[in-house]
């Protein structure tokens, strides 16, 4: 019996981590289309990339908004439940965009699509943590799956607006969306899908004060770093349009290739961080990982043609590293029945950050006609990420839990 049930344990936990890569690819997919979909928009509707990005502002900010009460219903009632309304919701939400006709339909279609995006990470991250025997390389496949949809936004909108319009671009993504939702339900109804009862990985144990210490350094850290992630995913399009023009041509599916070729090669930087983030110290991973960005950023600022793909690659790539660190820390310092909430807390921080970074973008853009200052704004933040997690309570050389060498007391 016992046998039987390891099995099914198993099984299901293969399943959640099928559903949570899944859902991640297509979550980031649908958070970041509009970057490139919003080049066509602009030449349809006749009004302005900035009057037309910060349509995207409420979303963006429901992103963050949302994952607070997102992360709490899944510790209360059930996170493959809540998985399973992130799709329907998103299909949904897509078919609003695709039928707009107005900056305000889209706005609100946007503002759907930020709702029910908001659910995956505080819900999507704890069910793979809760899952996982090794969480960094967990978190890191599942990340891949990420920066995939991440990767994909650009160059599948790209593929599909200059085919078949950009009105196709949300409507295909949405189909999909629909299409995992009920296999899903499918699944739980079966009752080969189950929410694990706890954690298979015991942290070790930290003091009130220090989980609190930790968690609200964390948070300042996830702040800055929020902000340098989704203003450099809602400013690579334009930036590649502007200083690669006359080499990407009209189109935007040049733009999308080099978008989708950029996430593509730092997706798989995900695993390797991961693998960091089970064989080394997670502070000293973590925050090296953090400093490396800062000289790319500034890279970026300056570069044009060729080697300004090459800088965003870098900044990207470094990003994408440090991730299942900060994911596993977020772990370590938060208690196993909270988790949800603990990760609900980390992305409406990270998340919410959004429009601020669409409305840094917009502005920099409008106030001084190219990114040079916006990219050394974005480093200046990364530095203070670095040395707000130096202070972390956590020891230099421990190792994280499930790592094979001896936990520090």
């Amino acid at each position: 019996m016992t046998a039987v049930n390891d099995a099914a344990q198993k099984k299901s936990a293969l399943l959640s981590l099928i559903y949570a890569s899944g859902g991640h690819t297509l979550m980031h997919l649908m958070a970041a289309f509009y970057f490139v979909i919003v080049l066509a928009v602009e030449r349809e509707w006749g009004l302005s990339y900035s009057e037309l990005i910060e349509l995207w502002s409420l979303g963006a900010l429901l992103i963050g908004v949302g994952a607070i009460p997102a992360g709490w219903l899944a510790d209360r009632w059930s996170a493959a439940g809540m998985m399973a309304v992130m799709f329907f919701g998103l299909g949904a939400a897509s078919l609003v965009c695709a039928n707009a006709t107005t900056p305000g339909s889209m706005m609100t279609g946007l503002a759907l699509i930020g709702l029910f995006a908001s659910i995956y990470h505080p819900v999507g991250i704890a069910w793979v943590v809760r899952n996982a025997e090794r969480r960094g390389k967990a978190l890191g496949l599942n990340g891949l799956f990420g920066s995939l949809g991440i990767a994909g936004s650009g160059l599948i909108s790209g593929m599909l607006i200059d085919l078949y319009g950009w009105r196709s671009a949300f409507y295909v993504p949405g189909m999909v969306s629909f299409a995992f939702g009920i296999s899903l339900v499918y699944f739980i109804l079966r009752g080969e899908i189950i929410d694990a009862a706890s954690d298979k990985v015991e942290d070790p144990p930290t003091s009130r004060h220090d989980m609190l210490r930790a968690f609200g350094l964390m948070l300042v850290s996830i702040f800055c770093m929020g902000i340098a992630f989704n203003a450099v995913q809602t400013a690579l399009p334009k930036v590649f349009d502007v200083r690669l023009g006359d080499v990407l041509g009209d189109g935007t599916l040049g733009v999308g290739v080099l978008i989708a070729g950029v996430y593509l090669l730092a997706a798989g930087m995900q695993i390797v961080g991961g693998h960091l983030a089970d064989r080394f110290p997670l502070k000293t991973v973590y925050v090296f990982g953090l400093l490396a960005q800062v000289p790319a950023l500034c890279w970026v600022a300056w570069a044009t043609g060729v080697p300004v793909v090459v800088a965003a690659t870098m900044a990207v790539i470094l990003n994408n590293t440090a991730l299942p660190a900060e994911n596993v820390l977020v772990a370590r310092f938060s208690p196993g029945n909270r988790r949800g909430l603990a990760y609900g807390l980390k992305f409406v921080i990270a998340l919410g950050t959004a429009p601020i970074a669409v409305m840094l973008v917009s502005r920099v853009v409008e106030r001084t006609g190219e990114f040079v200052w916006l990219f050394l704004i974005l480093g200046m933040l990364v530095a203070v990420a670095v040395s707000v997690s130096t202070r972390l309570p956590i020891r230099w050389k421990e190792q994280p839990a499930n790592a094979s060498t001896p936990v520090s007391a």
